[in-house]
């Protein structure tokens, strides 16, 4: 694996470990319950929550890789980066934006 110095050089290198569909809607299942349990640790005072998040944001993320992408998730290299790309590509999700970020990143995309 090449070494990225800055986001925005791991940027195109993660989105290209996202090609599939599947992948990507598992991450976006995987983050939200991730926020929900953030929430719920918050509203609900208890820490099982706690727990909850980075098993169900990571659970379903790391499913999509090894099952559906067949790659190893960039999180055991770069765990910084790629936790703060899962939050970029999730938010480009919300906006209707990632479309047009894979495109950029000349992604071949599959379904």
């Amino acid at each position: 694996m090449k070494e990225y110095s800055t986001l925005a050089e791991f940027w195109p290198f993660y989105l290209s470990e996202h090609s599939n569909i599947w992948n990507r809607r598992l991450h976006f299942i995987g983050s939200t319950c991730a926020l929900l349990s953030v929430f719920s640790l918050f509203y609900f005072q208890s820490a099982v929550f706690l727990i909850l998040a980075p098993v169900s944001g990571y659970g379903f993320a790391w499913f999509g890789h090894f099952i559906i992408e067949k790659n190893r998730p960039a999180t055991f290299k770069y765990p910084e980066k790629s936790f703060i790309s899962d939050w970029i590509m999730y938010f480009y999700i919300w906006t209707g934006r990632l479309d047009s970020e894979l495109k950029k990143a000349g992604v071949e995309l599959k379904k």
